[in-house]
């Protein structure tokens, strides 16, 4: 088979033009980067009447290492739409190069389901990315300067809770000294890095409403604490608004096109497992009042990304769902079944695709919870079974076979290999369950206690007994909540690859407690963090990266993406 960049490279792109045309965006908002690519300026909501489109969640089980196709089934369910004569919108995040040049690639779709141009949705697109580095970087030198100038607001320089980011996977940065040197070199401290996906900005680009939202929002960041443990904020160090500025532009969606022209918001890039991990509100409050369908991927399972979409991203925007796609693999429910190992770079071990639908079925409990879990949440859930060249009819089977017996409509998926038309079942499956109408209700209320929120989060998603605190979590939940932030919801972090915290923990772990080591403030963008297990916000790179690979070629054309 060809590979994703060349069957990319092979379509004629539409005038982006003609996309925003179709979408009802007016001609004015349409700020052209080229043939295929676009910003869309915020003024065009005003002029485009009300939400019209279903609103369509794309989650999935616990993966494997490599993905179970998320985005590439989120693309093909829009290209399948069109066979029926219905227009969906997608809306999806921006790759982070470090996962680009890392292992996983990128994430443009694949094989007959690809957003494109694939190597700009790849690389750099627009420059928001770089918009997020430069701000976030900017406001830690102005902290480091107000240190160095005479620290007015008697900063702890132990209590710096800003670090810088880069869009890269560097584990050599993830804890650094700064200001060595001569006394004119800065006051030394420790500090760090995180990638720029899980920085605290990119949170807030993405659950912005609006521009000013996104001022008021910067100038509540919490960038330390000072001798007396009060907070100090970005607006206090007078970078609220500079940060603004950097971020104007970033803050309009990206307007791009799939394979078959269908539109394509792509817009921020939080991760899941160390951010909130869904696209932006903005790019869906377009998106929804464009056309039939408004089709939204949430990062890795319900558990973390679809667990934050319904009870953080929601609760912000105040849009309710109406149906969620549940994309469950063959190779993940066997994975699940906890008599493989796999790893990251490595191919699948030959025992793994042999058929064995009774592997599947060993796998099976994963994906009854995430069902459960979607369902708890008032949405209904429809599975798609997505299929690898490697899968056997009956495993795929033996997936429908879980799904009829917890009452769940599913379907099988082939967008990789066919397209649309190996959507046309799932589009039909989703459209009757959208029409079926939802009641979605968010799993906690914003007025209990923070512990409360973590617990239910813990014990009702994740399918712990119960919550065990460091003590150092516990003092920072007492902070927080002395100083005025126990109203705000919860964005764990926590690893994709289980429901626990500790990721060897397959299927639908029981009987076990979930540690919480330490917890962060994100008060930007409006969340409490808590860290389980090891997980931390700077990854690194494996034995042989992608970036190995990727070149260019004599004629300047890029080889090795994908």
């Amino acid at each position: 088979m060809r590979t994703d960049l060349e069957i990319a490279r092979e379509v004629e792109l539409r005038p982006i033009t003609d996309v925003a045309r179709e979408m009802g965006i007016p001609e004015q908002h349409v700020e052209q980067r080229g043939h295929g690519l676009a910003k869309i300026k915020l003024a065009a909501l005003k002029e485009m009447g009300a939400p019209r489109a279903k609103y369509v969640l794309v989650t999935a089980v616990n993966p494997t290492p490599f993905g179970e196709g998320k985005t590439t089934v989120s693309v093909g369910l829009a290209q399948g739409f069109k066979l029926l004569d219905k227009l969906a919108v997608l809306s999806l995040r921006q790759p982070s190069l470090g996962p680009t040049f890392g292992i996983k690639g990128g994430a443009a779709g694949g094989g007959y389901s690809q957003v494109v141009p694939m190597e700009e949705l790849n690389l750099h697109l627009t420059g928001d990315f770089h918009a997020v580095t430069e701000a976030n970087n900017m406001l830690a030198a102005l902290i480091d300067n107000h240190i160095y100038q005479g620290n007015q607001l008697s900063i702890n320089v132990k209590r710096v809770t800003w670090r810088r980011v880069l869009d890269v996977n560097d584990r050599a940065l993830r804890n650094i000294v700064v200001g060595l040197g001569t006394t004119l070199d800065g006051i030394p401290r420790e500090g760090g890095f995180d990638i720029t996906a899980a920085s605290e900005l990119m949170a807030v680009l993405g659950l912005a409403t609006s521009l000013q939202d996104l001022r008021e929002r910067l100038g509540r960041i919490v960038v330390g604490y000072d001798r007396h443990k009060e907070p100090i904020t970005a607006e206090q160090i007078r970078g609220a608004g500079a940060m603004a500025v950097l971020l104007k532009d970033a803050l309009n969606p990206n307007l791009m096109q799939t394979l078959d022209g269908t539109p394509a918001l792509i817009h921020t890039g939080p991760f899941a497992n160390i951010a909130h991990g869904n696209s932006s509100i903005v790019a869906d409050q377009i998106g929804i009042r464009s056309g039939d369908y408004l089709i939204t991927e949430a990062g890795f399972g319900s558990d973390i990304g679809a667990e934050k979409f319904f009870n953080l991203k929601c609760q912000t925007s105040g849009m309710s769902p109406d149906v969620a796609v549940i994309v469950a693999t063959v190779r993940a429910l066997k994975l699940n079944s906890g008599k493989f190992h796999v790893r990251a770079g490595k191919a699948l071990p030959d025992e793994m695709i042999t058929e064995a639908p009774e592997d599947v079925m060993a796998g099976a409990d994963n994906l009854r919870r995430h069902i459960a879990n979607v369902r708890q949440h008032g949405v209904t859930p429809v599975v798609a079974a997505n299929s690898f060249p490697t899968d056997h009819p009956s495993e795929l089977a033996a997936i429908g076979a879980i799904a009829d017996d917890e009452g769940a409509v599913w379907a099988l998926a082939d967008p990789y290999g066919d397209g649309a038309e190996g959507m046309v079942a799932l589009a039909e499956a989703v459209r009757d369950a959208a029409n079926d109408g939802s009641s979605f209700t968010p799993l906690y209320r914003l007025d209990m206690s923070l512990m409360e929120k973590i617990e239910t989060i813990a014990t009702r998603v994740y399918g712990a007994d119960g919550v065990e605190y460091d003590i150092k979590a516990r003092r920072q939940l007492d902070s927080f909540e002395l100083h005025g932030y126990g109203n705000l919801p919860i964005c764990m972090a926590k690893t994709q690859y289980s429901f626990s915290h500790n990721p060897s923990l397959l299927g639908a772990p029981t009987g076990w407690t979930l540690p919480v080591r330490e917890v962060q403030l994100v008060a930007g963008a409006g969340y409490v963090l808590p860290l389980t297990g090891s997980i931390n916000r700077m990854p690194g790179l494996g034995l042989h990266p992608a970036a190995h690979t990727i070149d260019i070629d004599e004629d300047g054309n890029i080889i090795g993406l994908s």
